[in-house]
């Protein structure tokens, strides 16, 4: 069984204005028009048989309806994460709700929403989310956005790990866009559960570190990841498929580490 770890899509009220306004920051164009059905459509092409999809709560006001959305859209193959901001005086509260309806996580994007993501202010979210058992995927690294400003950098994540010891956090990206030496440097190797999901890592990352990574981290903590629509998950199963590792191996990135990882 193949999971994407890492896909986006949107109501099909506001799919195109935000895919849009993302395209255009990026630069770049997306591989589906970000609605669910477009996202479902390509995870068919590339043989995908479950995806984990990822809402940002990009302001506080937009967490009951982004996590509305997150809820409604949940079934046997779409696994909905929901989303809380930092600055949200009931962000805490909130995540009791994401766990009791059964989304499997959060996403933050420290980018997006504006904080560092080792700010004191955002340890009330790692604090329950710990206590809860609920993952935490965040975007790490380089982001379009802030091309100067690096948000969650790999030394920040080891910070959180190193507070946190028990949370469940996925630092997205191979651990930090475009920041791959520092995460060999500080973050791979790290005991506990700390996750690197492999989202538009393909034609990116180095073969070279790509390896010293997954040498140094091991591959029960890799999790396969496009970041559909930004990425054809069919690249980073390629990508999987033609490492220099045991089947076995590829088989925990591709969907046995995310399945133990969600309970599923």
């Amino acid at each position: 069984m193949i999971i994407d770890m890492h896909t986006h899509a949107f109501s099909e009220k506001i799919a195109a204005r935000a895919m849009a306004s993302l395209s255009a920051t990026a630069g770049k164009a997306p591989c589906t028009d970000g609605t669910l059905k477009g996202t479902l459509e390509c995870m068919d092409k590339a043989g995908v048989h479950k995806a984990a999809v990822l809402s940002i709560a990009t302001k506080p006001s937009q967490e009951s309806v982004v996590n509305a959305w997150a809820e409604s859209v949940r079934s046997e193959r779409v696994l909905p994460f929901g989303s809380v901001h930092p600055d949200s005086e009931n962000a805490v509260p909130m995540l009791e709700r994401i766990k009791s309806s059964g989304l499997y996580g959060i996403k933050l994007h420290p980018d997006y929403q504006g904080f560092y993501v080792d700010d004191r202010k955002a340890y009330p979210i790692y604090e329950r989310c710990s206590e809860l058992s609920l993952p935490i995927i965040f975007h790490a690294g380089f982001d379009p956005l802030c091309p100067d400003t690096i948000h969650g950098s790999p030394q920040a994540y080891r910070r959180i790990h190193h507070d946190f010891p028990h949370l469940k956090m996925i630092a997205a990206h191979m651990g930090g866009m475009y920041r791959w030496e520092q995460v060999e440097r500080y973050l791979a190797g790290l005991d506990g559960e700390i996750y690197f999901d492999l989202a538009f890592t393909a034609g990116e990352i180095g073969e070279n570190i790509l390896h010293r990574i997954i040498n140094k981290h091991g591959t029960e903590r890799l999790l396969m990841a496009s970041d559909c629509p930004w990425d054809d998950p069919a690249n980073e199963i390629a990508m999987i498929e033609g490492l220099d590792i045991p089947d076995s191996a590829k088989e925990n990135i591709l969907g046995k580490n995310a399945a133990r990882l969600l309970g599923i």
